[in-house]
């Protein structure tokens, strides 16, 4: 059979609209809608037959029950929706009714076509409705990560406009001590504040160990400018609470859920956020980025840099410890869970690099060494030993006890290539 036979036998089932019709021809021909290629195999069939034109009203469809007429009302619903809203990026799903759906595998078992001729009413509905949704609001469709999501609801005649988050990137240094990266629930009353009536005696009712974090400092100014509804702090790794983070600063994204602004002054958020931290941290390169930055800078191998001020338990030379860093550089550690975090890590024995290590003496009893190693690298221990579970360690290589008594991370970089790559980047 021929298409204009295949058309006749679809219009003959009862009044068949524009759009259904063409739509199980959607696969034919490019640059035309499925109701333009309806029209045109109708009046096609008109000319063939010799018989006059009869159109077809799209209230009046059997198969779509007149939805397909309501495009520019679905659309015009879905801009309103979004009114006060910034965004840039959309994506419309639709959820049709089960009886249009059935409807149209009716209609092409009737012709004798297959169930999957052409398209889906729901794919033709999410591309006309988006369309119009593009020219109504100055917005473009992305079918990855768009900024809102829109679901039809038909049948109960519903949108649902769910706004996807909005991230920031950014770098922190922490400046004082015991601030920890993300906010700390007490464990003793789960963050309440209250252990049954009375408010907990060992977080003195906060609901956190520590009043401040960097967490803290950040994410509330973001999600305040950005008018969301909850916010998540993510870090490249964290710091130890009682060490600095200095230097370079530490790669961070702050994800904002359900944001009503995306287009923010990020010079304007990094200066309110260090007004505000008074000068605990510092944040600095702030940027919009993409969705993948989170996973980015949570799962890039980052090698890191620690200066550490270390006591010795004996008086150690000059001439030892430069042996000593001497051996510790270019080493391969093997480091058993420390007794420190053993109660939230797994008991393994995880092997690390050690890039580099310098040091001098303050006198025979205090000196402060950097080291350059592999992420995941244990510093405390490494000087330390941890009664052995480290292997070598500097005090282990000296034959003496040895401690870190300040500790300052001074750079936390990708170990091939930078965190701070433009295509993870909006702006």
């Amino acid at each position: 059979m021929s298409i204009l036979d295949d058309a006749r036998e679809l219009a003959a089932s009862g009044p068949v609209c524009d759009a259904c019709l063409g739509r199980a021809f959607a696969d034919r021909s490019f640059g035309l809608t499925n109701a333009e290629r309806g029209q045109s195999l109708r009046i096609a069939a008109a000319l063939d037959d010799d018989e006059p034109y009869d159109a077809v009203e799209t209230e009046a469809c059997w198969v779509c029950e007149g939805e397909c007429a309501r495009f520019d009302e679905w659309a015009e619903r879905c801009a309103a929706a979004i009114d006060d809203v910034e965004v840039e990026t959309y994506q419309v799903g639709t959820r049709a009714p089960p009886l249009v759906e059935e409807n149209e595998i009716l209609l092409r078992e009737g012709a004798g076509l297959p169930d999957d001729a052409g398209e889906l009413f729901k794919s033709e509905f999410n591309r006309e409705v988006g369309k119009r949704i593009g020219r109504l609001t100055g917005t473009e469709v992305d079918f990855t990560r768009p900024d809102v999501q829109f679901l039809l609801d038909i049948e109960a005649d519903t949108i649902e406009a769910q706004l996807n988050s909005a991230f920031v990137y950014g770098r922190y240094r922490k400046l004082e001590r015991d601030i920890p990266q993300t906010e700390w629930p007490c464990r003793e009353c789960d963050g309440s504040g209250y252990k049954g009536k009375e408010l907990c005696d060992y977080c003195g009712g906060s609901g956190y160990l520590y009043e401040e974090s960097v967490e803290g400092f950040v994410a509330p100014i973001v999600m305040d400018v950005m008018d969301g509804v909850e916010a998540k702090f993510h870090g490249a790794g964290r710091e130890d609470v009682d060490a600095l983070m200095l230097g370079t600063g530490r790669p961070f994204v702050v994800e904002i859920m359900e944001p009503r602004r995306r287009n923010i002054d990020v010079e304007q958020l990094e200066g309110d956020v260090n007004a505000m931290a008074d000068g605990a941290i510092e944040v600095e390169g702030l940027r919009l980025a993409t969705y993948d930055m989170v996973e980015r800078v949570k799962k890039l191998d980052a090698s890191k840099q620690y200066r550490a001020a270390v006591e010795f338990d004996d008086d150690v030379t000059d001439e030892d410890l430069q042996a000593a860093l001497d051996e510790l550089t270019g080493a391969t550690i093997k480091q058993y869970t420390p007794h420190r975090v053993d109660h939230r890590r797994a008991s393994i024995t995880r092997t690390r690099q050690v890039y580099d290590a310098t040091g001098e003496l303050e006198d025979a009893r205090h000196g402060t060494v950097e080291i350059h190693g592999e992420g995941g690298l244990y510093i405390k221990e490494l000087v330390s030993g941890d009664e052995g579970r480290t292997n070598p360690s500097l005090a282990g290589i000296l034959d003496t006890g040895a401690v870190v008594t300040a500790l300052d991370v001074i750079a936390v970089e990708g170990e091939d290539e930078s965190f701070e790559d433009d295509d993870f980047f909006k702006d």
